[in-house]
């Protein structure tokens, strides 16, 4: 594939700022899509102009002055045969002051708006016009660019990429045919140069063929390149765990509680995967307090009872400690011996887990990102459970994995539930478990959305559930002051909550605290010594504190659905009623009004998800900046989904019928993307 260093008309420092847009070859460079088009192909008379409309006139300046009332701007008058138009620029250089000097015959384009003098275009783009100035044929494209590199250099290097014949079909035509696509060197043709009678209003919106036929090959290189990764694992030896015949039913019948049906199902599906002799890569998600956990440690004790270790990673001291309680009141009647692995640990306490883990004495090892540094060896890994797999990069997963020879199953669990799209394109390479049902005696939770200015009301409302023996949250989106943002912090809620409360224990807990501290505080809210804890989102994820029956959310409006709904979660896990308020500040945007109805409307997860999804991309909710897995330039998840089911029913007929054709495609598509990197 021809790298743009190789095209002898692009000089040094095109090639520099087409990198800085991620561009390194043709394909890059054909695949770099307009934003939006302007419409250069008619000059409008100046008396047909409409409001609102952006549009192009060509005529003559007939008047310019530098003015300074209200501010200081460049006013000039454009004439042509039926009126005249005023010209505004509040920034502008001397140079621009010579270019509308009187008598100057220019075109211009922008926005017609309503001005002091009528109809006015601020900041519109100007051509001199000359004996050889034409009225462009096509629609021209506006592209995403970086400083330094103007639209029509860009405009020019996309026209020379078009004719390095780089056009070429990668798979076989007849599968274009069967839905009607147009080719590849058709659809880029229409959409770096449309003709004049295209439909503007569905160009931008992607919705043509020539958009839906690029959007359908990103898609099908993103399930092609799943299929072979999923392939790949498949190809690597792993350990064969038995079902468990003595551990699993111990634990079951210790439990106070039965299984739902929905456990069982993905406990059978994690004890099959298990049995195999490839590398399990599952995927366990369920709603907030459906049960994942106790599904994880049935897969422990398979693992254990055949003679090797587990490790179990969680992205939060908090979080491990919460899985180390719990797993130990399970397990410790088992005679399973648990090690406990943090960054704060003494150096005592530390040695001598680390011992316990390469001797293999620690048959489960619970740990937050200390469990992959050099100095952690186990003796057998035989399973690595990961927590909250999102907060972890792809490299992180990676280590723990290398932890273990032959390579360790692997269970992921979240419980941010992952829309169906999001599953079916970028988590196409695991096996996917759904717990879809919640534990019976669990209470619904009651959301209410108040205003901040309510506070008052809010807080006699912390104190008669505090005074009645239950127990309240109180979070703040920050830990310190944020001249930005001006967000109510945690310290200082903290000592607003002291004053306010005399009669109640309040505790503090944020990020930034030392583990131990943090220890300390949640352990006092755990026994019921601490009333009201306020603490930043740390809480998001693993506090389970039965008694805990009301939350109040600050500045809720901030917050992705996701996040709140997860927040949410912290409370109604006892039989007591429970209440999530969510406060927001009275002047709302239209996206945060929509976020908050759908979070007030809704307990189930999985529509919130896909609602977060459509508000916010699938980049917030993957936490991709960290996972190695490049977003999609040109399909949209929400919008393409018909295309994407296309794709997912090909892939595997692609394969293996044209393996060859793949591999082109695959080329083309992801040496522009970045390589896709699962883990």
């Amino acid at each position: 594939m021809t790298n743009i260093a190789e095209i002898k008309a692009f000089s040094k420092p095109l090639i520099a700022n087409l990198q800085k847009l991620g561009i390194n070859n043709i394909q890059g460079l054909l695949l770099h899509l307009p934003l939006r088009y302007i419409d250069e192909t008619r000059i409008t008379a100046i008396r047909d102009l409409r409001l609102g409309d952006s549009t192009q006139c060509e005529g003559e300046i007939v008047h310019a002055e530098v003015t300074y009332k209200p501010r200081k701007a460049l006013i000039a008058r454009l004439e042509d045969a039926s009126g005249q138009l005023t010209l505004r620029f509040l920034n502008f250089y001397p140079s621009q002051i010579a270019a509308l000097k009187v008598g100057t015959k220019l075109r211009i384009y922008g926005e017609v708006r309503n001005g002091f003098f009528g109809y006015e275009m601020v900041h519109p783009t100007c051509k001199a016009v000359g004996a050889q100035t034409v009225v462009s044929e096509t629609l021209t494209p506006v592209y995403p660019t970086v400083a330094g590199l103007t639209q029509p250099n860009l405009r020019k290097a996309i026209r020379t990429a078009l004719n390095q014949n780089a056009l070429s079909e990668t798979l076989p035509a007849s599968i274009y045919q069967r839905f009607k696509f147009p080719t590849f060197a058709a659809s880029l043709q229409a959409l770096h140069n449309p003709l004049p009678d295209a439909d503007l209003q569905t160009l931008e919106d992607r919705a043509t063929l020539e958009w839906q036929r690029l959007a359908f090959d990103e898609l099908l290189a993103q399930q092609l390149s799943m299929r072979k990764h999923h392939a790949r694992r498949r190809s690597i030896d792993a350990s064969q765990f038995v079902p468990s015949k003595q551990l699993v039913s111990a634990l079951l019948k210790s439990l106070p509680f039965a299984l739902t049906t929905a456990q069982q199902k993905v406990a059978l599906e994690i004890e099959h995967d298990l049995t195999q002799a490839h590398p399990m890569q599952r995927l366990l998600q369920g709603d907030v307090g459906s049960g994942k956990t106790i599904v994880a440690c049935m897969a422990a004790l398979q693992t254990i009872e055949n003679g090797w270790q587990v490790a179990l990673m969680a992205p939060t001291e908090i979080l491990t400690e919460q899985h180390y309680r719990k797993m130990l009141g399970w397990l410790a009647p088992l005679n399973i011996q648990i090690a406990w692995l943090t960054g704060s640990q003494s150096k005592k306490d530390r040695t001598a887990s680390l011992e316990t883990i390469a001797n293999g004495k620690a048959q489960l090892v619970i740990g937050t990102h200390a469990l992959f540094q050099e100095t952690v060896r186990f003796k057998k890994l035989g399973l690595a459970i990961i927590d909250e797999q999102h907060r972890f990069g792809v490299q992180q997963r990676l280590a723990l994995r290398q932890k273990g020879q032959p390579e360790p199953h692997q269970l992921m669990m979240t419980a941010t539930p992952i829309p169906r799209t999001l599953s079916m394109s970028y988590y196409a390479d695991l096996d996917v478990s759904v717990i879809d049902e919640l534990p019976p005696g669990r209470t619904p939770i009651v959301t209410k959305l108040i205003s901040d200015e309510r506070r008052e009301e809010i807080l006699q409302r912390v104190r008669e559930a505090c005074l009645h023996g239950n127990q309240a949250y109180w979070v703040c989106p920050l830990i310190e002051e944020s001249e930005v943002l001006q967000l109510q912090t945690a310290n200082e809620t903290y000592n607003l909550m002291l004053n306010e409360f005399p009669e109640l224990k309040v505790g503090l807990v944020h990020g930034r605290m030392k583990p131990v501290e943090k220890q300390a505080v949640m352990a006092a809210f755990n026994t019921g010594e601490t009333q009201l804890l306020v603490a930043t989102t740390v809480i998001e994820v693993g506090v389970d504190v039965p008694n805990a029956s009301l939350m109040v959310i600050e500045h809720a409006e901030r917050m992705g659905l996701s996040q709140l709904h997860q927040l949410r979660g912290r409370v109604g896990r006892g039989a007591v009623k429970s209440t999530c308020i969510l406060l927001y500040q009275k002047k709302l945007s239209e996206t945060a009004r929509a976020r908050l109805k759908i979070i007030y409307e809704s307990d189930d997860g999985f529509a919130i998800a896909q609602a977060d999804l459509h508000l916010r991309g699938p980049g917030e909710l993957m936490g991709v900046r960290q996972s190695g897995v490049p977003m999609l330039k040109i399909a949209d998840l929400d919008r393409d989904v018909h295309l994407l089911e296309m794709a997912k029913s090909m892939a595997d007929e692609l394969l293996s019928k044209y393996p060859f054709e793949v591999e082109r495609h695959l080329d083309r598509w992801m040496s522009s993307a970045g390589e896709l990197v699962k883990v």
